[in-house]
């Protein structure tokens, strides 16, 4: 069946992400498979509209309009507005990278982060999506996610990303049973060369609805220190998110 206008659309808007803020026209044609012609239309259709916006570099970013509807998204907007001061205290006292962040689909979606070592690589940004099996809150969402979403990962998504990275389905399934046992997750440069993390899941009324992480040079003699951190904030936001909260939907499971 022939892509509808609007299911163009809509792939060329997926095409900014994380990675992709700033894209050129060829870029963008690239990546949702159109002809350049009517990627070219689609984009001055979409500029019209507000949606995304063209800069003097001749380069297309996200407009206002879709960054005011993304604010209608009340769970994740809660979310954030209460977890906020909880990782900045996490960060005062660590002065480490503090993110929060939901599953969607197969990917961790970061909310928020603050920043912390300068030293430490990071990837993740606000907004960003990242692979769940290779970050730590990407793995506490994954060890807590529907079963067809961990059998999804495991059978096709665990993508090497560096050395480190764990890639055996048999290891990996080992490693979400001691987080759901344990209460927490670890990295180790699975990600980013020279960056380890510790996570731990936002649970309310007994569902998980996000995950909690810190990102740090070393785990090792600090790692006690940073889960307990984790736990108490993680604790509190979950207090204040009950009993109102509706949690944004994962999708795709």
């Amino acid at each position: 069946m022939a892509a509808t206008v609007s299911s163009k659309l809509l792939s060329l808007l997926g095409t900014f992400d994380g990675r992709h803020r700033r894209q050129t026209l060829s870029g963008i044609a690239r990546r949702c498979g159109l002809p350049i012609s009517t990627t070219h239309r689609l984009l001055a259709e979409l500029t019209e509209w507000g949606a995304v916006r063209r800069l003097d570099s001749g380069e297309y970013v996200i407009g206002r309009r879709i960054w005011r509807l993304g604010l209608l998204a009340a769970g994740e907007v809660e979310l954030s507005r209460v977890a906020e001061p909880f990782l900045h205290d996490i960060h005062a006292a660590t002065r480490a990278v503090v993110h929060l962040a939901v599953r969607e689909g197969t990917e961790v979606l970061y909310l928020d982060r603050v920043s912390g070592h300068a030293s430490v690589p990071i990837v993740s940004s606000t907004g960003s999506r990242l692979p769940l099996h290779s970050t730590g809150v990407g793995k506490v969402l994954l060890a807590h996610a529907p079963a067809e979403i961990q059998e999804e990962v495991l059978t096709h998504g665990l993508t090497r990303i560096t050395a480190f990275t764990v890639t055996e389905p048999g290891r990996m399934r080992a490693q979400l049973h001691r987080i759901r046992r344990d209460g927490y997750a670890q990295t180790f440069e699975e990600m980013t060369l020279g960056a380890c993390s510790v996570a731990v899941p936002i649970e309310v009324e007994g569902h998980v609805v996000a995950a909690l992480g810190i990102v740090v040079p070393d785990l090792r003699n600090v790692r006690a220190r940073l889960v307990a951190a984790l736990q108490v904030a993680a604790r509190g936001i979950a207090r204040m998110l009950e009993p109102s909260f509706h949690p944004p939907e994962a999708g795709l499971g």
